[in-house]
């Protein structure tokens, strides 16, 4: 009978292409010094990832570390839980719920329109006093561990207000977005809004994301008429820059994390 490390090495990188990442890196890669170093090998994370289509062939951005590409790729998701008020306002902690309280409606609502992409159907709305509510991300419990974030580097008229936080195990803010609050006017043409931003080379240590968002109609009319909002998303992607080829980037770091968060509102 043949042992499985008689077998050639190239053999053995395409089973390792089809193995799950955690078990690679949590228990093939303990069986053996070869082990190790075939998963270890550039060749094979770059293979997962065109496999799995992190990454295409004809890319020209330079990739510093496959293997934490690969890792960040398959972890990319909306870290955010119930962001279109299919469950209504479960996973959301109310921060504030003044006038007639957070609701949620379905789409396209009373005076509204249709949203841009059309597999969401609900939004929470607010009320004449001010409603917000919020969630805190555990980056940890989502997979993504410390060296993976330290080591490589988001009708009536109303006012829409987000604030989104990068904070440390202790929840010491590391970086944050707070844009101005986004006023509605008075018989709008209701359109939905997309509020985006990208949190890059923030400093080592994020292990939490608190992300708030709410706001209040300003002409105080009892009922849900202050700011709509739906959608909202946290992912954290792998950074890479355009590079045409024959060139080089005046930055060299190309594997920082970046977060990306978005909203919508109306």
């Amino acid at each position: 009978m043949v042992h499985i490390n008689e077998l050639p090495e190239n053999i053995l990188l395409e089973l390792f292409i089809h193995i799950p990442a955690p078990q690679l890196l949590h228990n093939c890669r303990l069986v053996c010094c070869l082990w190790r170093d075939l998963i270890d090998m550039v060749s094979l994370w770059k293979s997962k990832s065109l496999r799995e289509g992190f990454f295409t062939k004809d890319r020209w951005e330079p990739v510093e570390d496959w293997k934490v590409s690969y890792i960040l790729g398959s972890l990319q998701r909306n870290l955010l839980r119930n962001p279109c008020a299919e469950e209504n306002l479960s996973s959301w902690r109310i921060d504030s719920n003044g006038g007639d309280r957070w609701k949620v409606e379905r789409l396209p609502g009373s005076c509204g329109t249709s949203f841009p992409d059309n597999k969401v159907k609900k939004y929470f709305v607010t009320s004449f006093d001010m409603c917000l509510k919020s969630q805190i991300v555990d980056l940890k419990a989502e997979d993504y561990c410390e060296e993976l974030m330290d080591t490589f580097r988001a009708h009536c008229g109303c006012t829409y207000q987000l604030r989104v936080q990068l904070a440390s195990a202790d929840y010491i803010v590391l970086a944050s977005f707070e844009p101005p609050p986004v006023t509605f006017q008075q018989w709008n043409d209701a359109k939905w809004q997309e509020i985006s931003h990208t949190f890059s080379d923030y400093p080592p240590g994020v292990r939490h994301i608190l992300f708030q968002h709410g706001g209040q109609d300003t002409q105080f009319w009892k009922g849900w008429y202050g700011p709509r909002v739906t959608k909202s998303s946290i992912i954290i992607s792998h950074r890479t820059y355009y590079q045409e080829p024959g060139k080089q980037h005046s930055d060299g770091a190309s594997g920082i994390p970046r977060t990306h968060l978005k909203s919508w509102a109306w």
